[in-house]
């Protein structure tokens, strides 16, 4: 990583930390159009042909949704210490986001005016949980959990098959645990287009939810016309606001967890102390040599920054204009610093509250907003799976606590069939 001066930052690099993760999609595009335009076509047939031609594998159209079976054999391929974990985690993630949650509320804002909102859950939700080389069913619990606690019915995912042909057993395990619905065994830009529009075997959803590579988020970006989705996904990141009263190991174990991800990744230290800025430099070289995915971890870290700052003022305000997917605390009074940060996917305060646990164990939700959206966008939540709905209700008193504002606004607009709508009332009543 290098060391630099948040006055060489500014001069040299802080243009290009702000536009990262904004991937240019342009040259993609015109494929993804064309994947979209074949599955509204001919459905199933297209998601068959996409499969084999990305994913290597040949696939029937029978074998396109996972059966109950496959779950029910997934759970035994997996240890008794593995599933109680995911139930854990599961568990977590429906207490906080349950918290998340207001069914209704009233108010009055004039004697015999009743206003409200009420909330309803969607109808359907797809979620999109990256799959093949990898696993990660921590995903599907972070968007398929939260759906089933806002009440949504219906929870789809579609996640790409291993060479094999196979999904592998912890996704199944996961996606059974948290209510998923149905299960369809198909990636890419051909998976968000089937949830968009619908296929023979994959029925379509009202909303989209889930990381996905530059093909997924070009292609939700596409159908955001047909259906709704979440916040556009990019390279994982995390800056750490550190004193000197920080534990460099434990800062560079952060550092390290966020390069793993994805050599496109960032981890970034921002700290008023010299000395902790090259303790944590050492430690990260340590500590990297003893972990397996050190090739991804070195190309990520090339554009890995470790910060001196003038002081922790001015790591926040930096911190704000970066906007970070997550942003770690570890100084003296945590919660102070805490207090001046407005922009930030989810924040982690103190030594002892690792980014791992947000993404794993804690509960919070790891669906973030990258690539500085922070400052626009919130994580995936509840509310994500929910609409509103406002609704008023008048006595005869609140009506003639309305009526003069209403009759005088509609007519200052020239709306006389509203200000009509109004007074009727009035004189019908005489």
């Amino acid at each position: 990583m290098r060391i630099i001066s948040s006055k060489e930052l500014k001069e040299e690099g802080l243009d290009k930390l702000l536009a990262r993760g904004k991937a240019d999609l342009s040259s993609i595009v015109s494929t993804v159009r064309t994947i979209i335009d074949d599955v509204k076509k001919e459905g199933d047939k297209a998601l068959l042909r996409y499969t084999e031609k990305f994913d290597k594998v040949r696939l029937t159209q029978a074998k396109l949704r996972v059966s109950e079976n496959e779950i029910k054999e997934a759970y035994t391929k997996l240890d008794k210490k593995q599933i109680t974990a995911l139930q854990k985690a599961a568990d977590n993630i429906a207490g906080f986001h349950k918290k998340q949650l207001r069914a209704k509320w009233t108010m009055q804002n004039a004697e015999g005016v009743t206003l409200g909102q009420v909330t309803r859950p969607l109808a359907s939700v797809g979620a999109y949980v990256p799959g093949g080389k990898a696993s990660y069913p921590s995903s599907v619990l972070m968007c398929a959990v939260p759906a089933k606690v806002a009440g949504v019915r219906k929870i789809v995912v579609c996640s790409p098959p291993s060479k094999d042909g196979d999904v592998d057993s912890a996704l199944l395990v996961a996606a059974d645990i948290a209510g998923v619905s149905e299960f369809y065994r198909v990636g890419g830009a051909q998976a968000i287009a089937a949830m968009t529009y619908g296929t023979s075997t994959v029925q379509k959803v009202d909303k989209i939810v889930g990381p996905g590579n530059v093909y997924v988020t070009a292609a939700k970006l596409e159908v955001n016309r047909d259906v709704a989705i979440d916040v556009p996904a990019g390279p994982s990141e995390v800056l750490i606001i550190a004193d000197e009263t920080a534990n460099a190991s434990y800062i560079a174990a952060d550092l390290l967890a966020q390069a793993e991800h994805d050599p496109q990744a960032w981890a970034i230290l921002l700290t008023p102390s010299e000395t902790l800025a090259s303790a944590v430099n050492d430690e990260v070289n340590r500590q990297m040599t003893l972990l397996s995915r050190i090739n991804i971890i070195k190309s990520s870290l090339q554009k890995g920054l470790i910060v001196t700052v003038r002081d922790i003022e001015e790591a926040t305000e930096l911190a704000n204009m970066i906007a970070p997917e997550h942003l770690e605390i570890q100084t003296v009074a945590p919660d102070e610093v805490f207090s001046k940060i407005r922009n930030a996917g989810a924040v982690f305060l103190g030594g002892y509250s690792p980014v791992s646990f947000g993404d794993y164990s804690s509960g919070l939700n790891h669906v973030l907003p990258t690539a500085g959206y922070a400052k626009i966008y919130s994580g995936l939540s509840s509310l994500d799976f929910v609409k509103t709905m406002n609704f008023m209700q008048c006595s005869k008193e609140g009506y003639r606590n309305l009526k003069e504002t209403a009759v005088t606004i509609a007519e200052m607009e020239g709306f006389d069939a509203h200000a009509k709508a109004v007074s009727i009332r009035e004189e019908k009543e005489e």
